[in-house]
């Protein structure tokens, strides 16, 4: 396990271009700390959802991303893609399963866990955002906040050392939401959020990074980026409605 305070994430020197031409990222380079609860923002189209699926190998581009200390190549694919659980937007494209407990348990399974061992993790990750007593059920009769939760669930019974989600927030009642975060909040592990939502952003990340035409634009401690109201509407963003009150604002 990475040390605290330790780079457990260096993106160095990051280019990539999608088979169509269009270009992402030129030299974009990033350190992430284990940990830490990183929050990715940015307009639409700046490259958030690219860049998370750099750091388990979906995507190769040119430049250096290192998980651990290891070089992201054919060789140390399957160990990188054990310690980084990446949780998609939409969880109907991780559930495929006849039943919750067998869509939770496929990953243990694949990593060579014995099928007694697999369940028994399964079942613990189920239990730890609130879904144990849905295990029997068809994935597709959930709500939709009940999906996610059992996606994070499926990515959790994998033991990862770092956990990204891109948009866990959207499309949540305020119920499930506040379920969300606070189920992120006590999470141990390092932590990566791509997100509109600004206020989660407030309430569960450690760092802040602003992401615009594919180039970092600043980063820094929440309160401090996200109270910046020029530099937000430079980028199609907005100071969250908790932030907007008096001398909190900086124009």
């Amino acid at each position: 396990m990475t040390s605290p305070q330790s780079t457990i994430i260096t993106i160095k020197n990051l280019s990539f271009t999608y088979p169509d031409g269009t270009s992402v990222f030129d030299s974009l380079s990033l350190d992430i700390i284990s940990g830490e609860t990183l929050g990715i923002i940015g307009p639409n189209g700046a490259g958030k959802s690219t860049l998370l699926l750099h750091l388990n190998g979906i995507f190769r581009g040119k430049g250096t991303v290192k998980i651990a200390d290891m070089d992201i190549n054919t060789r140390n694919i399957p160990k990188i893609r054990n310690k980084v659980g990446l949780v998609f937007q939409d969880p109907d494209t991780q559930l495929f399963m006849p039943t919750v407990l067998e869509d939770v348990a496929f990953g243990p399974l694949n990593m060579g866990y014995s099928v007694e061992k697999a369940k028994a993790s399964a079942l613990e990750a189920l239990d730890k955002v609130q879904m144990k007593e849905h295990a029997g059920k068809c994935p597709h009769h959930l709500s939709l906040g009940q999906k996610k939760r059992v996606a994070i669930a499926a990515v959790l019974a994998m033991s990862p050392e770092i956990v990204v989600f891109d948009e866990p927030s959207s499309n949540l009642d305020p119920r499930q939401r506040r379920i969300l975060i606070n189920f992120i909040n006590h999470m141990e592990c390092t932590r990566i959020i791509a997100t509109h939502d600004l206020e989660m952003v407030l309430e569960v990340c450690s760092r802040v990074v602003l992401l615009s035409g594919g180039t970092i634009i600043t980063t820094g401690a929440p309160h401090d980026i996200l109270a910046r109201k020029t530099l937000l509407e430079e980028h199609s963003l907005e100071v969250p409605c908790s932030l907007k009150n008096g001398d909190r604002l900086e124009y």
